[in-house]
């Protein structure tokens, strides 16, 4: 089955482009294409994309607000930010929002499709630089660390997984449980950290088991 992606993108040229790059890749298929956040959160609910490219610089609402009312129409929908933009507070904004990755315009058109897979695939695309920020970010502003005591054994399993990297599949075949199982837990976790994505949940992790660290090394 080919992944179905949804483009959101005021400038004409870039639209066409990336529904062309959609459509002539083998595995994926462009959708639907939106030049407003207003025409995106009308029509897009309807065919019900697996994966939206999202510009943040849109006329009326931008691709952030965007998000925010676009993704609890379609909670199960991945949306990677794809903009010119690299500022932390851009960033910081479109994940809190519930985007699940963040790359650039010019990111190679074959680095844009692994993006696509990957996140379909239960990942989080950005570059080293942003993930990075965004790791420094929650690291120097770490919470409690008793709330990572709220998880269960296979929750912490999960989390600890998730945070060496492993897609949603791989962590199914680590832990011999199915992709449901998995997305279960991963749902709980999310409850009980107070987050609302991957990047959130694992920036949280390394922020608290940093902090346990520090409590536990002598003075």
């Amino acid at each position: 089955m080919s992944i179905a992606v949804s483009i959101v993108e005021d400038d004409p040229q870039v639209r066409g482009s990336l529904g062309k790059l959609i459509d002539s890749a083998p595995g994926f298929r462009c959708v639907s294409m939106h030049g407003s956040a207003e025409d995106a959160l009308v029509e897009i609910p309807k065919v019900k994309p697996e994966v939206v490219l999202m510009d943040i610089n849109l006329p009326g609402a931008n691709g952030v607000e965007c998000v925010r009312r676009l993704k609890p129409h379609l909670p199960d929908t991945q949306i990677i930010m794809l903009t010119v933009y690299q500022k932390t507070e851009h960033i910081f904004n479109a994940l809190a929002a519930g985007a699940t990755g963040y790359m650039l315009k010019q990111t190679p058109p074959a680095e844009l499709l692994v993006a696509i897979k990957e996140v379909h695939a239960g990942g989080s695309p950005m570059s080293s630089h942003i993930a990075r920020k965004i790791v420094q970010s929650f690291q120097n502003s770490a919470p409690p660390p008793d709330e990572a005591a709220n998880l269960s054994p296979r929750e912490a399993e999960v989390l600890d997984l998730l945070a060496k990297g492993f897609l949603y599949k791989e962590i199914a075949d680590q832990m011999k449980v199915s992709y449901a199982t998995v997305h279960t837990h991963i749902r709980h976790i999310y409850e009980k950290l107070h987050v609302r994505s991957r990047t959130e949940a694992v920036a949280k992790h390394l922020g608290q088991s940093r902090a346990r660290r520090e409590m536990a090394s002598p003075a």
